[in-house]
């Protein structure tokens, strides 16, 4: 609890960060950089049973600000081809070999995927849009090169949004 220390606020502390506007993706392949990886779980429905599922958040920049996306990853051998993904995409894995997911290597990796804005109802009823990951693009570490990117970026506190 000490390294959180530095975001309590007191009650007569000045505030200013307001936060950003969502920035919303219009369809295309983008660059991505892995900021936040929580383990959590899949309650279950009437395919998959509960089960371990990584919450991956990655952020985009854009000339509008930085977009913000959401992916779970469900740990079940039925979709086992979007993990596999996603870990080709940040250049862990190549096509045809296993792999042991290494999830300490996920935070501040980057890679690229295809985004799509999806609409969706909020429980209060309104509607909203979200960028959804349609899917991941394989790793091509000569155009990251030429981009200057390594595929595993250093991450301060001070670069994380929350």
């Amino acid at each position: 609890m000490e390294e959180n220390k530095n975001y309590l606020i007191d009650w007569n502390d000045e505030i200013s960060n307001e936060g950003q506007e969502f920035v919303t993706l219009e369809e295309g392949d983008y660059l991505f950089r892995v900021i936040k990886f929580e383990r959590g779980r899949y309650l279950g429905s009437a395919k998959i049973p509960p089960c371990n599922k990584a919450i991956i958040t990655v952020e985009v920049p854009t000339e509008k600000g930085v977009a913000i996306a959401k992916v779970d990853l469900i740990l079940y051998r039925t979709l086992e081809w979007k993990l596999c993904a996603f870990f080709r995409s940040i250049g862990q894995k190549k096509h045809g070999e296993k792999l042991v997911m290494d999830w300490n290597k996920v935070l501040g990796a980057v890679g690229k995927a295809h985004f799509k804005p999806r609409t969706y109802t909020n429980q209060n009823g309104e509607e909203r849009i979200i960028n959804d990951i349609e899917k991941f693009i394989d790793y091509d570490e000569e155009f990251f090169k030429e981009q200057g990117l390594d595929n595993q970026i250093e991450i301060s506190d001070d670069d994380l949004p929350f």
